[in-house]
């Protein structure tokens, strides 16, 4: 069974409460449920986390490897200057993708940017809290293709 690591960065904790018109009126509860079922109708296991803060981050991707075969990340702020976190991601040699609630490519210009996508297998964006469950199916999908060609 593979093992997925979902980590929401800064300020998630307040999705359907911060925002609404951008980030949607479902809280970070329901989220959670709803990529736990997810994760069950796919047959792997999810932990779920959160945190406000880039060392508790970090330090969550460095115990990452070895433990997850894969890893859902919502960097929030994060993604725009982190080098700390996109030098995690690149350390811990596991696929992670990249999720964003917003389309941050139709927001403010210093959005535009993401640093950590180079080191991340993919991203989704602008597809509200579904942007997750996608990110679970394709590293679900990920991990069964890398565990044939061995």
């Amino acid at each position: 069974m593979s093992r997925f690591l979902v980590i929401h960065g800064p300020n998630l904790n307040l999705v359907g409460i911060r925002e609404p018109g951008i980030y949607g009126a479902m809280g970070i509860q329901e989220i959670n449920q709803r990529i736990a079922q997810r994760a069950e109708e796919l047959g792997v296991d999810c932990e779920i986390w959160q945190s406000n803060h880039e060392g508790e981050i970090v330090d969550k991707l460095q115990q990452a490897r070895g433990t997850y075969d894969g890893v859902v990340l919502n960097a929030g702020a994060y993604t725009h200057y982190s080098i700390a976190i996109r030098d995690a991601i690149a350390a811990i040699c596991l696929p992670v993708v990249e999720v964003h609630i917003s389309n941050v490519h139709a927001r403010e210009e210093f959005r535009h940017r993401s640093v950590i996508a180079p080191v991340c297998l993919g991203g989704i964006f602008g597809l509200g809290w579904r942007g997750y469950l996608l990110a679970l199916e394709a590293l679900t999908a990920e991990i069964d293709e890398r565990r044939m060609e061995q």
